[in-house]
């Protein structure tokens, strides 16, 4: 068995409790604790639907995804809100921030400027492209904070650059920081990518998979969409990410709705992970 496949066989349980990092630690626990691998990906401009949206999928959600620079009249009230509904559903955050600059340039980015992302963020990301001072500058600010990174090595829009050799770097550079660096977004599992050194076969990166739906095959942007069953039981994913098969297209939210579909992807996504460590 390779180690992509022992590590896809083990109960997220097992792997917490072998996980250093404490952010990829705190979400393995969340994930086991609340039976749910799901990631709500909140897209919406209007900052009392966004909180609105959050305590509607709180309870059935590990993970909450933000994009905070979308939001009008933003200010860190927002923040203490989130913080608060982080608490109270026992859900972490992700800002979905994809840096890509210079590293000195995006530890500022990470930990001053209006968001202040590292103060509150749990997880984030960056794409790959700049080069491992990438993770070197993040991880001056995020790693002293128990913070962790995700790296963009595939991305499920069509036509995406991140393949093939791109992939293969992007693993190769987390492999050097697996005490930041905590996982990928990606399309299936990491482990058997790139040219890992890991005699140990221990090597364990949380793949978090975007283009997730039940009802669509993909929308007129180029998002292309795969079942729970296809990204967890099969391609050896984690955490799935849905955003509008939840909660629409935005607007007033009908409470219930999103309720009924927040449990119907917690179900399915628990369904499809049970299915693989059988």
């Amino acid at each position: 068995m390779s180690s992509s496949s022992r590590i896809a066989a083990q109960t997220y349980a097992q792997r917490a409790a072998k996980h250093a990092n404490p952010a990829a630690k705190a979400l393995l626990e969340t994930i086991e604790r609340k039976q749910s691998n799901l990631c709500v990906s909140v897209d919406v401009t209007d900052r009392d639907e966004f909180l609105d949206i959050i305590d509607t999928v709180g309870p059935y959600a590990c993970l909450i995804k933000t994009h905070v620079d979308i939001i009008e009249h933003f200010d860190l009230s927002l923040i203490e809100r989130l913080q608060e509904l982080s608490s109270a559903h026992d859900f972490l955050i992700f800002e979905d921030r994809k840096f890509a600059d210079i590293g000195n340039t995006v530890a500022l980015q990470y930990s001053s400027g209006v968001h202040k992302i590292a103060s509150w963020s749990h997880i984030t990301n960056a794409h790959p492209v700049p080069g491992p001072s990438i993770i070197s500058g993040l991880a001056s600010v995020g790693k002293p904070l128990g913070r962790g990174l995700l790296l963009l090595a595939e991305m499920s829009t069509k036509g995406s650059l991140a393949t093939g050799s791109y992939t293969e770097e992007a693993v190769n550079m987390a492999r050097a920081h697996r005490d930041f660096v905590i996982g990928f977004i990606a399309q299936r599992r990491m482990e058997a990518v790139g040219t890992s050194t890991d005699t140990n076969n221990d090597e364990d990166f949380l793949i978090l998979s975007p283009g997730v739906g039940l009802d669509s095959k993909g929308d007129a942007m180029g998002q292309q969409y795969r079942t729970p069953k296809e990204v967890v039981t099969e391609s050896g994913c984690d955490v799935i990410i849905v955003g509008r098969g939840i909660y629409g297209k935005g607007g007033n939210i009908d409470v219930q709705s999103v309720q009924k579909q927040a449990e119907r992807y917690r179900n399915e996504g628990w369904a499809a992970y049970q299915a693989r460590i059988r």
